[in-house]
């Protein structure tokens, strides 16, 4: 089968594309014929070796992926061959990655995609999604009725946030930087969006939510906390997502009453969307 591998971590030079023996499944796991997959930031942290995980060099790249099932191995029941089926988190911890005509996945990382859902955008989908939806429902509690803000609603997991938090009856405030970017905010759903270069943005914020937001979704690296957590509401929670080197200095040392810190990581268990109508994807 066709692959990009790396026999070493480094610059994108050490990225070869050659030909691999097709895997067998094994107990538990599906062999998966692969029709799309999507670059994230945390590839290229892999690739470089910035960040360092077990790896069985040559290491196929690439972590989010759509495809059919084309073989289970003994003991994997839940897909059957032709099944249409997405995922993320290979290439992680050991796992073979998936940029390959084939890859052996196993079972419980493989979710079914929707019959209406194409390959690419269900590839695309994957880790911006499941970052959404953790950030939201498994750490935030999202609940229906309640205010959302997420800077930058035109991005990959923004876009998730904003989509994720009006299918679950939330109310829902985002901004972007070009009017282009503004109409897709509305397009998805958004009830506020702002022009972060022309609106006053707290201002905004207090008259869409004047109790404060619920729940403040940051996606970017440096966020301004002084000024984003008094916008909070009694008992609001922030999520904070940001790239490897992000250090933001957080106001008072963190001794505001009330102040709780705690963190995710989507790359060490399998996604399992909740049931009920936190369920948007």
């Amino acid at each position: 089968m066709r692959a990009a591998f790396i026999e070493e971590t480094g610059s994108p030079d050490v990225i070869r594309v050659g030909d691999l023996p097709i895997p067998e499944p094994g107990p538990g796991q599906v062999l998966v014929r692969i029709r799309a997959v999507a670059v994230n930031p945390f590839d290229l942290y892999l690739r470089s070796g910035l960040v360092s995980m077990p790896m069985a060099f040559p290491q196929v790249i690439g972590s989010d992926f759509a495809g059919v099932v084309e073989k289970p191995g003994a003991g994997a029941a839940n897909f059957q061959v032709g099944d249409r089926v997405w995922g993320s988190n290979q290439g992680l911890l050991g796992r073979p990655g998936v940029a390959a005509e084939f890859a052996v996945i196993d079972e419980e990382w493989l979710n079914p995609t929707p019959a209406l859902l194409p390959d690419a955008d269900a590839a695309a989908m994957a880790m911006v999604g499941i970052t959404a939806h953790l950030g939201l429902f498994h750490r935030a509690r999202l609940q229906e009725g309640e205010t959302v803000y997420v800077p930058g609603g035109a991005g990959g997991v923004g876009s998730m946030v904003v989509q994720m938090a009006k299918a679950a009856g939330a109310r829902v405030a985002t901004c972007a930087g070009s009017p282009e970017r503004v109409d897709v905010c509305r397009q998805l759903g958004a009830h506020l969006v702002l022009n972060y270069k022309t609106d006053d943005i707290p201002a905004r914020l207090r008259e869409f939510a004047p109790e404060g937001v619920d729940v403040w979704y940051e996606t970017q690296r440096e966020p301004d906390l002084e000024t984003n957590v008094p916008l909070l509401r009694k008992r609001g929670r922030m999520i904070l997502m940001a790239g490897r080197a992000a250090r933001p200095p957080s106001p008072s040392d963190c001794s505001i009453p009330g102040t709780a810190l705690s963190s995710a990581s989507p790359c060490s268990t399998p996604h399992r969307p909740s049931s009920g109508p936190a369920r948007p994807t």
